[in-house]
């Protein structure tokens, strides 16, 4: 009898190991001489772009079958033309993934109707690193505090029309903190936000995430060129210590701090990375267990440290669905004061 039931579990294990085998060889065979395309929910040379087309370079030598990965800017509506895109156009094979702007996975739960994906169905393959915001303006405005430009103003540039994630984020803090800004929109992106602040047609960004920051304007930070007000996100930032916290400033405002916990919960999933629903389990997890690879890979890691990109805080995909799932379950009046500031113009 012990001798039978010793054969029957070398049996089963002998079953499961094939199992495991043939599922690895499926995946080898798909991907072999196959093309993925990465859609990049931003413009080019930014910080999602800039650190999604690094992870291209990396990520196919750590897929079984070794695929090209090639990159495809796909800007607009921050970020839900190219989330759209990967959830109801592209193919659901595994042969698309996306880097989405954090706050376009979160539209449907502001109430935009114009983000046609489901949460629940997306197949999340991981991210690179957290983020915070960051409230900065041009070094020559007269504001070194977030009291005086409580009472003075600021006039902030913003990308993507006044419904994307800028705006957004510029009506959150003019909420919480009780402050007028005035909004210059029409720049199609960052880069182009930038520029204009360097010209003085506007006079800060409010929401520049510091890790796109340090990759792209590494002078501006070098050379005082900005002042940064305050920080949001998560979690304090351990770089951003001598830049005022905005949970810490609204710990006596327990309705504002609920709020802004809120507005940056994107922050906490960095630069998420999709891949449309239907696609196979076993791609999927050849996906995921690649990223997870290519995030460890010293190569990759060297590189980052040479770009000035964050890649030391990498979320998983279970992570990330968490997250998100988490923010989906705020109280409903939270999320009714949210929609609110994101339907505002």
């Amino acid at each position: 009898m012990k001798r039978l039931v010793v054969r029957s579990a070398f049996m089963l294990c002998a079953l499961f190991a094939h199992a495991v085998a043939a599922q690895a060889d499926e995946v080898e065979d798909f991907y072999r001489d196959k093309r993925i395309e990465m859609f990049i929910s931003s413009t080019a040379g930014g910080g999602n772009d800039l650190s999604a087309r690094l992870i291209a370079r990396f990520l196919p030598n750590h897929i079984p079958g070794r695929p090209s990965i090639v990159p495809r800017n796909l800007p607009g509506a921050g970020g839900v033309t190219a989330a759209n895109h990967i959830y109801n156009i592209a193919p659901h094979d595994g042969t698309a993934i996306g880097m989405i702007q954090n706050s376009a996975l979160f539209e449907p739960l502001y109430g935009n109707d114009k983000a046609k994906f489901d949460i629940q169905k997306i197949n999340w393959v991981g991210s690179p690193n957290k983020d915070v915001g960051v409230l900065i303006i041009w070094n020559k405005v007269p504001v070194d505090t977030m009291e005086q430009a409580r009472k003075r103003g600021l006039m902030l540039g913003v990308s993507g029309g006044l419904n994307a994630t800028p705006a957004f984020y510029a009506r959150v803090l003019a909420s919480v903190f009780d402050m007028k800004i005035q909004m210059i929109a029409g720049y199609p992106g960052q880069n182009e936000a930038f520029m204009a602040m360097e010209t003085g047609e506007n006079e800060g960004y409010p929401s520049a995430f510091w890790s796109s920051l340090k990759a792209v304007k590494p002078g501006w930070i070098a050379n005082k060129q900005i002042k940064m007000l305050l920080h949001f996100g998560s979690a304090p930032h351990p770089e951003l210590a001598q830049v005022p916290f905005a949970d810490t400033l609204l710990k006596d405002k327990p309705a504002a701090r609920a709020l802004m916990a809120v507005a940056a919960a994107p922050l906490a999933v960095g630069r998420p990375i999709m891949a449309p629903p239907e696609v196979p389990a076993a791609r999927i997890k050849a996906l995921r267990e690649g990223l997870s690879a290519t995030l460890r890979d010293p190569a990759y890691l060297s590189e980052c440290g040479r770009q000035n990109l964050e890649c030391n805080d990498p979320t998983s995909g279970e992570e990330l669905r968490k997250i998100i799932v988490d923010a989906y379950e705020s109280p409903p009046d939270l999320v009714q004061k949210i929609r609110q500031l994101n339907e505002s113009n």
